[in-house]
């Protein structure tokens, strides 16, 4: 992946880390493997939700060219990193989910047919790709009703509407 960060890439990250922080988040930029990355992160407790504490990690990087490979890549390791942070007790009341984002000036449709398509699952582990234009502002994410994990789902859908609004 090419992460040479345009300005708008840049301003799109920026914005991004100014509505985690707006909504409460923990934000902060971590180096991972030479590259800025920006990582929000909240907890939430429901009743509703049978009682459990739902960790929220936003990850936003940027991208030359965001490709289905790519992004696919980009998820997985956030995921792993989510459940390597809070993800020790998932499954006892907890879990934990992630919103991995790809921010680029060049997005391939194949990308986007990848995030739209379904959240991704690890056992009480949440993810749903996001892919973001960041010349138009369009993000594109599945933001549908999963069989699993349906107790999150307006929860989720949610915090992409406020992290990542309509373009």
């Amino acid at each position: 992946m090419d992460t040479t960060a345009t300005e708008p890439v840049r301003t799109y990250i920026d914005a991004t880390g100014q509505r985690l922080r707006d909504d409460g988040c923990e934000v902060r930029t971590e180096d991972w493997g030479g590259v800025p990355v920006l990582v929000g992160y909240r907890a939430d407790f429901k009743l509703r939700w049978m009682a459990t504490r739902l960790h929220l990690f936003t990850i936003a990087a940027p991208a030359t060219v965001v490709t289905a490979a790519g992004l696919e890549a980009f998820s997985t390791s956030a995921l792993d990193y989510v459940i390597a942070r809070k993800g020790s007790l998932r499954g006892v009341q907890s879990g934990v989910a992630v919103l991995p984002a790809l921010v680029g000036t060049e997005i391939e449709p194949a990308a986007v047919a990848w995030a739209r398509e379904k959240q991704r699952l690890k056992f009480a582990a949440l993810c749903r790709p996001v892919v973001v234009d960041a010349g138009t502002g369009a993000a594109a994410a599945f933001r549908g009703n999963p069989m699993l994990g349906f107790v999150y789902a307006a929860h989720l859908r949610r915090k992409l509407d406020t992290y990542f609004p309509a373009a």
